[in-house]
């Protein structure tokens, strides 16, 4: 099965990438975007869901300022 798992920072806990892209927006002509938020995606083969999910608990996210979520491509 090949899996993404997408990576981003909890609400609440700064996100300073994403303040700097929502400050730069402007200066490139867009002006109605708001709330910028960057994380980060690993893609990867995996046979066993619980085990995917226990290698972004212990290798792939801090689960103390990121969630994660598990999307299966098939």
């Amino acid at each position: 099965m090949i899996a993404r798992v997408l990576i981003k920072p909890k609400d609440g806990i700064l996100d300073p990438q994403g303040k700097a892209v929502e400050r730069a927006l402007p200066t490139l002509g867009v002006e109605r975007v708001s709330d910028v938020r960057v994380g980060r995606m690993v893609e990867l083969r995996y046979e066993d869901r619980e085990e995917l999910e226990g290698l972004c608990e212990k290798l792939l996210v801090n689960p103390l300022i990121e969630d994660y979520e598990i999307e299966e491509l098939g």
